[in-house]
């Protein structure tokens, strides 16, 4: 969601970089080269047009909830999206600076959140604890957008589920709104249980982040990755007033995270939601 990817390629949890930051995906097996290789040319070419960095992208069976799977795209290393979604989107339908997307919640509106209990996919007591102090922090900005939020395993009326992927890796992934409603499916993988219960409340918040809208910080560098990144150009990244228009390490919206995240938004990630909602 960060050099521990949010929020793949997906990272293993073992990699520390030299700068304490793990791409929290990014780790790439020989399955998922494999894998990456069936993207088609057609597919890096829509990813490339909608600002995305078409490096990273793979064809995934996404987990959901109840154990079943789901087929999309794995972009960035954290950001689902299916193949209809991405042809529906224009260019100048996605946005970034603190950056967003022109997919986004409509307000007023109360997002009712579910953390998922049941089974393998059941968040453990610290996800679940990081999840709501996310809530709070997300709920103490007085937005338009507010969350409520329960545990348990019906999670079908509700707006966000937020459920472990017992993958063993360390990071999330979620998607972007549509209809004006909040991507539904956020996942968070086993692999934080690593880590401390703030680094899971970052994580948990920059996925939450993506399913309302906002993308990586650092899309056009992937600079918290200890990456160059790919040039996205100005076409489809719209700056959000207020923040900076370069590399902002207190961001809770980078692409790679720090074991020792404090979980809490950066000044500019809260002018961007202020901004936006």
């Amino acid at each position: 969601m960060k050099t521990i990817k949010l929020l793949s390629l997906v990272l293993v949890l073992g990699f520390i970089s030299s700068c304490e930051k793990e791409p929290m995906n990014e780790t790439l097996t020989e399955n998922s080269v494999q894998e990456k290789k069936q993207v088609s040319k057609e597919i890096r070419k829509k990813v490339a047009e909608l600002n995305f960095n078409s490096k990273y992208v793979e064809k995934q069976d996404m987990l959901l909830p109840d154990g079943s799977f789901t087929e999309n795209y794995l972009i960035e290393g954290d950001i689902a999206m299916t193949e209809e979604q991405m042809f529906e989107l224009s260019p100048a339908s996605i946005t970034n600076k603190q950056y967003r997307t022109y997919n986004l919640v409509s307000t007023p509106k109360t997002i009712n959140v579910i953390g998922y209990t049941g089974g393998s996919q059941a968040l453990t007591s610290k996800q679940q604890n990081a999840l709501s102090w996310a809530i709070d922090n997300y709920n103490a900005l007085n937005l338009g957008i507010t969350f409520t939020l329960t545990y348990g395993t019906n999670y079908t009326p509700y707006d966000i589920v937020v459920y472990q992927n017992p993958n063993g890796q360390a990071g999330g992934v979620a998607g972007f709104p549509s209809n004006g409603n909040p991507y539904k499916y956020v996942q968070i993988f086993s692999g934080m249980e690593a880590y401390s219960t703030n680094t899971n409340e970052h994580v948990i918040t920059h996925e939450i982040g993506h399913a309302v809208g906002l993308r990586h910080t650092d899309w056009f560098s992937r600079e918290s990755c200890g990456q160059s990144g790919e040039s996205a150009g100005s076409d489809g990244a719209v700056h959000i007033p207020g923040t900076p228009t370069g590399f902002d390490a207190t961001s809770v919206m980078l692409a790679c995270f720090g074991a020792n995240e404090d979980g809490e938004f950066g000044s500019n990630d809260v002018i961007a939601l202020d901004y936006l909602y």
